[in-house]
């Protein structure tokens, strides 16, 4: 994303091989031949690019969302016919905008890419529609952050492949109907609550992302690490796939942090103990619970007695924004039972004091939450 002089964000779309680029902001578009970078900018770029798989086959974990889509995908191509909407929902960091690159790939059709805040008026996103060729695959990303009437253009866009817009002011005004090529819109949300029932009805295709175990975890520390051709051994891949709190996003990077550790401190190959030894440095602990994590329990058990507390309290208590605290830090730590939510409020539980080392003083939270619940 990048800010233009007036302060009008739009979106960069860059091609495989890094030569072109798309700016696409308010409706407008504008390309560049090269993409001026310093060499080793543009390395690290292309091996981001390449730790993200490209077809469904290369691709680890969610099984069953990956033969949903393969089979709709074969379908489609069957067909001839461009690939139904589809709507990617679930946790940062586990694929979504990997899927909607794998979805353009093997559909053999060109993405465009942008996200909700980027689209701020039903223009900017006519230029957008009005654009895409035959086939092609849109994707906007935190899709429930569009502007309302940016979405009333998207719904016959997505069903009549149509756009409807008003010509003139007042009695003069009159409606025109401009027809758009097939296209497919990807979707990707965390927070799929938030679409409003109109727009989640018209895709096509609901897939939601769980987070990852760590066998899975493990294979995708073993295929990045080939990729960026470092040396780890199974046992350090094991690790760094358990602290990385079942997120790919987190597990590569965790992983390029441990080969600068290893690199520096050692011989660049990375073992058990040297993964160890910078996880520590990191601060992570066995659990992938990091600083902000320890912070947060820390100020349930210490400063609201183990709640129950509302989340804008333990927000301003710990200097998180509340966002942040509900899709980055809450989702992992209610799935290992260290925290609940209540109609009251946040609640800590049992599990959480024996991992901090605190001993329960106050009421047994897990009897608590029974009885709220």
């Amino acid at each position: 994303m990048r800010r233009s002089a007036k302060g009008n964000v739009g979106i960069l779309e860059r091609d495989k091989a890094l030569h072109r680029i798309v700016y696409i902001s308010k409706g407008q578009s504008m390309e560049f031949n090269r993409l001026i970078m310093p060499e080793q900018k543009l390395e690290e770029a292309k091996v981001e690019n390449n730790l993200r798989p490209q077809v469904l086959a290369d691709y680890v974990g969610q099984e069953k969302t990956v033969e949903k889509l393969k089979i709709f995908i074969d379908a489609a191509k069957i067909r001839s016919e461009a690939l139904d909407h589809v709507l990617l929902y679930g946790p940062p960091g586990l694929g979504k905008t990997t899927l909607a690159q794998i979805i353009a790939n093997e559909m053999d059709a060109d993405i465009k890419i942008t996200s909700g805040p980027a689209i701020e008026r039903p223009g900017d996103l006519a230029a957008i529609l009005s654009n895409l060729k035959p086939g092609d695959v849109l994707f906007i990303d935190e899709i429930h952050r569009l502007n309302r009437l940016v979405e009333e253009v998207l719904y016959p866009a997505m069903e009549d492949c149509a756009l409807d817009i008003m010509i003139g002011k007042g009695q003069g005004a009159k409606s025109v109907r401009i027809d758009l090529a097939k296209f497919t819109l990807v979707g990707a949300t965390t927070r799929a609550g938030m679409l409003t029932s109109p727009l989640r009805d018209r895709f096509g295709v609901i897939c939601k992302l769980d987070l990852y175990n760590n066998q899975d975890l493990t294979k995708i520390v073993k295929r990045s690490a080939g990729i960026m051709d470092i040396v780890i051994d199974d046992s350090a891949a094991l690790e760094i796939a358990r602290r990385s709190r079942g997120t790919p996003r987190i597990v590569n990077r965790l992983l390029k942090r441990v080969s600068d550790y290893s690199l520096v401190k050692y011989d660049g190959n990375i073992n058990k103990e040297i993964a160890d030894a910078a996880l520590e440095m990191l601060e992570i602990d066995e659990l992938g619970l990091d600083l902000v994590d320890r912070k947060l329990l820390l100020a349930l058990a210490e400063k609201f007695d183990g709640g129950p507390v509302g989340i804008s309290n333990i927000a301003a208590n710990i200097g998180e924004a509340r966002e942040t605290i509900e899709d980055v830090y809450e989702p992992y730590l209610m799935q290992i039972g260290f925290i609940a939510r209540t109609p009251r409020g946040r609640v800590m539980l049992r599990r959480a004091y024996q991992h901090l080392g605190i001993e329960v003083l106050m009421q047994d939270n897990s009897e608590q939450l029974s009885l709220e619940s």
